[in-house]
């Protein structure tokens, strides 16, 4: 296979981003960007990748999606026993991107993914659509199965019982705490804007710097 990418390039020409008009706070620009982000994207705005590494190194990233901001924390949620679930216990070091092409837009964020607790996952278990309560329990994520039929039967066999699903232990949500927070902006020339957040826990505060594209 032979792909020739060298003459595929766009020009990024619609915001900026200047230090005197973008808030100290990393969370309200984060939001102002998002809601922005909202009003035009034709996908789903709270896709967000998600990169782990193994307990040998080797990185792994997928996409996943943001289900809440809270408490300056970035929550998701999935089966503990997935790749992501065991290469979080080892290193709960992560790393989220969130892309918003429509407005030539990066969020980058570095930290530390930490269970919830019970009582907020099992709130939003009972939230989700009975179907997808069905798949978090009749999927073995992650694991190797015989074939398509082996995992219809699986959903089949719990869909037959009852409508009132407990949420399994090993399926619940993580709160990602940052500690970096990357904002990315196109412009023209490829001079794009590069705006960083680190949180200063010693203040309980976050520093602003501009990075060089």
């Amino acid at each position: 296979m032979h792909l020739n990418l060298e003459n595929s390039r766009k020009s990024y020409n619609q915001h900026q981003l200047e230090e005197h008009t973008i808030p100290r706070n990393p969370f309200d620009l984060f939001a102002s960007w998002y809601k922005d982000a909202e009003k035009i994207s034709s996908i789903e705005t709270n896709a967000m990748g998600l990169a782990t590494v193994s307990s040998d190194g080797k990185p792994s990233l997928r996409k996943v999606l943001l289900k809440e901001v809270w408490n300056n924390q970035f929550i998701f949620y999935t089966n503990y026993k997935s790749r992501k679930g065991r290469e979080i216990e080892h290193n709960p070091s992560v790393a989220l991107l969130f892309h918003w092409e429509a407005q030539e837009r990066q969020v980058r964020i570095e930290g530390v993914a930490l269970k919830l607790d019970d009582i907020k996952s099992d709130e939003y278990f009972a939230s989700r659509p009975l179907s997808s309560q069905q798949a978090a329990i009749a999927s073995p994520q992650s694991e190797i199965i015989e074939n398509r039929d082996d995992l219809e039967q699986r959903f089949a066999k719990v869909s037959s019982g009852s409508d009132e699903l407990i949420r399994p232990e090993f399926w619940g949500g993580y709160a990602v705490v940052p500690n970096i927070i990357e904002f990315w902006q196109g412009r023209p020339s490829r001079m794009h804007d590069r705006i960083i957040y680190a949180k200063d826990d010693s203040k309980d505060s976050w520093s602003m710097h501009r990075l060089a594209p």
